[in-house]
């Protein structure tokens, strides 16, 4: 059919090559075009799957992450440091005597005051004893009547002797003579006693110092009646080198201190000063109504700095008793009592129940129901339950330690 019948006949004519050509193309182009569509649409599904996967999976992680426990924990150890034990205590002389009349009289003349040094023997005052001296004379008197009294016995007993061998007189009248003389003796040494005692109560009217100290006391003055019945002192005399401290130790100490441990005493007063002593003995029993131990503590106080009388503290070292000592952050007290929390090789927690000895402060012994070595929780919640599993981490203040004794260690091995 002609062109000019299709064209009658309102059909249209037939592309050329070069239209088909171009229509190819633009068909390519599409499908191209639809192509990189479907491709982008796959990469974005892609990535929005890959994506909510990932999301998923760090979703699923910090869950994980999140439920766990995580733990400081610190080693329970054994005690091989011994702790400073701080007690008070008053000072004392090492002799401190009141010093008395023994005889009765007036003061007549004190020598020493309050704060004098003496020495041993030293006239500390006189007494006025008028009695005394009248009572002396009168056992002299008596005492030169039982020696006339003696000799007239023994010459009588002579003669009467001399007549008895020539048979002048009987045996029992010799015999009287005899027991007159031995009679007369027993009177002249009852005599002497009796001087000698009324002799050494006048000496005691000069008071003289029994050991060399401080006066520290004064209670009478010129003119005063002493009476040795009324138990009055005239003088308080304290030895002040060295000094000695009483002080009470509790029953839950009293094991660990022993004689010739050395101890440290300072005052208040003296600042920055420290003064050495060591136990000189101690009572070796508890007092029932104190639950404690009397210790006595020698103090030297060669240039006297320390006052007797004065209010002290004695830092008591004490020597390493060998039980377990555990952080005081590791315990929980519940229904059964005081318990620990336990970390095993697994990280899993045990309770366990444990008795409370001493506390330290920052750390507590532990009597029973540990064996050293464990791994205790510090801080551990009021959550916590047995068979919790746990990320432990080590306690830095440990670490440290455990660090420090590594470095010396290894300076010894590098020294040897």
């Amino acid at each position: 059919m002609s062109q000019e019948r299709h064209s009658e006949l309102g059909i249209h004519a037939l592309p050329d090559e070069g239209e088909l050509l171009k229509r190819q193309q633009m068909t390519r182009r599409a499908k191209l075009v639809l192509l990189v569509v479907l491709i982008l649409l796959a990469v974005g599904a892609a990535r929005t799957i890959i994506s909510r996967v990932v999301n998923a999976r760090e979703l699923q992680a910090g869950t994980a992450e999140r439920a766990k426990i995580f733990v400081r924990v610190t080693e329970a150890r054994s005690s091989t440091e011994g702790q400073t034990l701080a007690l008070p205590g008053t000072l004392q002389g090492f002799v401190q005597s009141p010093i008395a009349a023994r005889s009765s009289g007036y003061l007549k003349r004190w020598y020493k005051d309050i704060g004098s040094e003496v020495k041993k023997g030293d006239l500390l005052a006189e007494l006025d004893t008028p009695e005394i001296d009248q009572q002396l004379s009168q056992a002299v008197a008596a005492r030169q009547q039982a020696v006339s009294s003696m000799e007239l016995a023994k010459s009588s007993m002579a003669r009467w002797e001399a007549l008895r061998k020539k048979d002048a007189v009987s045996q029992q009248e010799l015999d009287e003579r005899r027991s007159a003389y031995a009679q007369a003796n027993s009177n002249l040494a009852a005599a002497e006693a009796n001087v000698e005692r009324l002799r050494q109560v006048e000496g005691f009217k000069r008071i003289v110092a029994p050991f060399s100290g401080i006066i520290t006391r004064r209670n009478v003055d010129v003119g005063d009646l002493i009476d040795p019945g009324a138990g009055r002192s005239l003088f308080v005399l304290s030895q002040t080198d060295p000094l000695r401290v009483y002080v009470n130790v509790p029953q839950s100490y009293a094991n660990l201190v022993k004689p010739g441990q050395k101890v440290i005493v300072t005052q208040s007063e003296l600042r920055g000063r420290k003064f050495e002593g060591k136990v000189a003995r101690t009572a070796g029993s508890i007092d029932p109504s104190t639950r404690a131990m009397q210790i006595e503590v020698s103090l030297p106080n060669a240039d006297n700095a320390l006052l007797p009388g004065a209010f002290v503290q004695v830092s008591l070292p004490l020597k390493p008793s060998g039980t377990l000592l555990v952080s005081a952050d590791t315990l929980m007290f519940r229904r059964d009592g005081a318990m620990v929390a336990v970390v095993d090789a697994q990280n899993k927690v045990h309770l366990k129940k444990v008795q409370v000895g001493r506390n330290f402060g920052l750390t507590v012994e532990v009597l029973d129901g540990l064996d050293g070595n464990e791994k205790l929780i510090l801080n551990p919640s009021d959550s916590l339950a047995e068979g919790d599993q746990v990320e432990p981490t080590l306690d830095k203040k440990d670490g440290g330690k455990k660090e420090a004794a590594a470095d010396d260690d290894n300076k010894k091995k590098a020294a040897s």
